[in-house]
This record gives C-alpha cells, sequence and structure tokens, in this order.
C-alpha cells in the first residue's frame, strides 16, 4: 500500500508536488483551504528547468497548448532604449521552452491533471496546525476535523499556518517598497509575438509579455507596473481592483512606437493592485515529518521570472529524496538540504534587483538617455548579470540540458 502525504495547499506547487508524488509511488492527499479553486491571478513566466519537470510528469503538450513559448527577452530604458536582448527557451539552445501563461489557467491544469490521476483534493479543508509521532503526523483542520498522513508538506502559501510553527514571531510579509498593478490588455502582437520586455529602473518599471496568441494578429498581453511608494500596503490579494489613474500619468510617455505602454495600461478590462513582498530566509524547514514548499518555504520578489518555477523544482526534488530515502524524515532533510540553501541565495539576489540591475544601472549612469549603450555599460558586465542569474536560480542552458533526470 502507497504511503499516504498530506499536502496542505492546492497552489502551483501543492498540486505538482501531489503529481510527483504519485509518480514516485506515494498516494498523496491535497487540502486546499479554498472550498472553490478558480483560475486568479494574471501572468507568470516557467522557464525552462521548471518545463522540463512538468515535460517528465507528462504535461509538454497540455502547456504548449496553453502558454506562448517566449522566443526573447528585452531590457529597455526608461527612454525606450534598448539595453539588453537574449534568445529564450528553445531559441537559447534549451531542450525546453519557456511558457508565458496564465497564473490560474496553469492552476486549472495542474488540478485537472491531479484528479484525472486520481489523487484526492479536499477544498475548504484548511489546515492550522499539526502534531506528529513515531508512525506520522495529525493535520489540524479549521472547524475541529483532521486528517493522518506519513508526512505533511505546507504548500500553503505566504500566510502557510505550518511556516508559523518554523517562525512564530515572523509577523506579516517583508514590504519591499514598490507597488505592482497587474493586468492583461487584448492588443497587438509586438516585436516577435513573443517577446518578454523589462521596461524603466528600480523606481518606475514595465514588464510585459503574451500569454495567448489571437488571430488577426493581436494577443493577451500581460502587463505589470511597478512603482515605488509610501502608502503602507494592504494584505495581498488577488481580487483588489485598482483605478488605473493613480498610476497612468507616470507611464504617459512611454509609447516608444514598437510598445505603447499607456495604451496598455488604458486598454485593460480590470486592474489589480499587489505590493511587491517576500520574507526572510528561514534557518530550517524541516522537523521530523513536516517540511515547506513554494512559498510557504520561500517567497520571493516576482524578479526574474522565478517564484512559480521554483516551486515546481521544489516538488520535484521532494518526490525525488522521499523516494530514494529510507525513511521519511530522511527523504524530508535530503530535500531541505538541496532546496533550502539555493532558494535563499535567489531569494537575497532579487532583494538586489537579480538580472534587472542593468537596468537601475544604465538608469543611475545615464538618466536622460544614452546615445552609446556602450560608453554607459559593456557587453561583458550585462553578458555577466544575466549569466550569473540563470547559474543562482537552476537555469544556465549547459547545466540544465546535460543534469540528470530528477524522475525517481
Amino acid at each position: 500500500m502507497a504511503t499516504p502525504i498530506l499536502i496542505a495547499g492546492g497552489g502551483i506547487g501543492g498540486l505538482t508536488a501531489a503529481l510527483s508524488l504519485q509518480a514516485a509511488g506515494f498516494a498523496p492527499r491535497v487540502l486546499e483551504s479554498a472550498r472553490e479553486v478558480r483560475p486568479l491571478g494574471v501572468g507568470i513566466n516557467l522557464l525552462p528547468h521548471a518545463v522540463r519537470e512538468l515535460t517528465e510528469l507528462g504535461l509538454g503538450e497540455k502547456l504548449a497548448a496553453t502558454g506562448v513559448a517566449t522566443k526573447e527577452l528585452r531590457y529597455v530604458s526608461a527612454h525606450g532604449q534598448e539595453i539588453w536582448r537574449e534568445d529564450r527557451g528553445l531559441a537559447a539552445g534549451y531542450r525546453w521552452p519557456q511558457y508565458s501563461i496564465h497564473r490560474g489557467e496553469l492552476q486549472m491544469l495542474l488540478l485537472a491533471e491531479v484528479r484525472a490521476r486520481g489523487i484526492a483534493v479536499e477544498t475548504g479543508q484548511r489546515v492550522t496546525g499539526f502534531a506528529q509521532d513515531a508512525e506520522g503526523v495529525t493535520a489540524q483542520l479549521a472547524g475541529g476535523g483532521t486528517a493522518r498522513g506519513a508526512a505533511l508538506i505546507g504548500a500553503d502559501g505566504i500566510h502557510s499556518a505550518i511556516r508559523g510553527y518554523f517562525a512564530p514571531d515572523e509577523g506579516l510579509p517583508r514590504w519591499s517598497g514598490a507597488m505592482l498593478w497587474r493586468a492583461t490588455t487584448i492588443a497587438p502582437a509586438y516585436l516577435t509575438g513573443a517577446t518578454m520586455v523589462q521596461a524603466g529602473h528600480h523606481a518606475q518599471k514595465f514588464v510585459c509579455y503574451p500569454i495567448r496568441q489571437l488571430p488577426d494578429g493581436m494577443a493577451v498581453i500581460n502587463w505589470i507596473a511597478e512603482m515605488r511608494t509610501e502608502e503602507a500596503p494592504g494584505r495581498e490579494d488577488w481580487n483588489r481592483e485598482i483605478d488605473r489613474n493613480l498610476f497612468l500619468p507616470h507611464f504617459e510617455g512611454w509609447n516608444w512606437g514598437w510598445l505603447d505602454v499607456p495604451g496598455l495600461i488604458r486598454g485593460a478590462e480590470r486592474v489589480y493592485e499587489f505590493p511587491m513582498v517576500d520574507r526572510d530566509p528561514l534557518s530550517r524547514w524541516t522537523e521530523g515529518r513536516v517540511t515547506l514548499l513554494g512559498d510557504a518555504a520561500h517567497p520571493m520578489y516576482p524578479i526574474g521570472s522565478n517564484g512559480a518555477s521554483q516551486a515546481v523544482l521544489d516538488a520535484r526534488q521532494l518526490a525525488l529524496h522521499l523516494a530514494r530515502a529510507g525513511r521519511i524524515e530522511e527523504g524530508l532533510a535530503a530535500y531541505e538540504e538541496a532546496r533550502r540553501p539555493p532558494t535563499a541565495k535567489l531569494t537575497l539576489a532579487n532583494r538586489d534587483l537579480g538580472p534587472d540591475l542593468v537596468l537601475e544601472e544604465v538608469h543611475r549612469r545615464a538618466p536622460d538617455g544614452f546615445k552609446a549603450l556602450h560608453d554607459v555599460i559593456s557587453h561583458e558586465e550585462l553578458a555577466g548579470t544575466a549569466a550569473r542569474y540563470k547559474k543562482l536560480a537552476g537555469f544556465d542552458p549547459e547545466l540544465l540540458n546535460a543534469r540528470e533526470s530528477w524522475s525517481p
């Protein structure tokens, strides 16, 4: 009989963990706090290291049918001047694509696959705490119920109740001082039709990429406007709508012909506000038969397009180490050893702007624009920043293409 594993949380990380654990011979059971799982959020990126893992779980064709395979990334200044351009996904020599995809659609794709494979997903079951003994873990549920398994995986997000056990005095997430305004707009495709753009600098930035290609040269374009603000944020909420006129005036001059930023902002049906927050890295994720995964373990700023991808990597490593270990406790300890140090480094690197550092450096050195880019910043500095982040985050193309599979 397969060993039962409880997973608190039915988000991208928790659902990927369920698929991975089942493939490794375990019997996962997902406990999701929402009474109904709905496709919330806007666009995200799945980088090739995460796409590899989902492809090895048999989801390659479904991802291709749902997202847009990103071809390139461009960094541009607040004046629309190109700073850095690089190929992405297959065009960059990876064996797997990079996908720009709606977060909610990805979650629903994973949920449908989990249910199709016979994995239990119980909604309206919020895990509030746990108790463990030599044989297993009892998860305590809101309303007084319990659930029993051989292990408990806390994939319950940035406000994780299970994380609270490891950091009882942590308090609210750490705010970066930036507010994000996020939306999607149907608009003409730009550049290659599959280009991700990062524009601006640390105090004011605009990110966009298509998440669905439509007929007649149109696309659903996901965008994020970001600005520093002194206004204290409320709790993160995918459903908090905002009046775009509160920030639109700051982007009015950002129409560069090939990309009309104010037009994208005006064209959105709804705009959502989300504070940019993270938490400090923990000194431990695991105790006995309990561990953390995804945003419960390492919530990070959305810099470098890595949050969802790192949750997928967590899920695969979790299943791999549990399958290899003789005991649950040994497997969870090995998983933490493999994943906690690199994600801690990545969280701190994102606080230092990660690969977006080149935007800030160019703005600092040439705030009014430049005539010749390499009078401002060298090709070597640009290329080195991009390469270092890829290695830190685990998607250096040569290393990813060559490493062994994580399928048990």
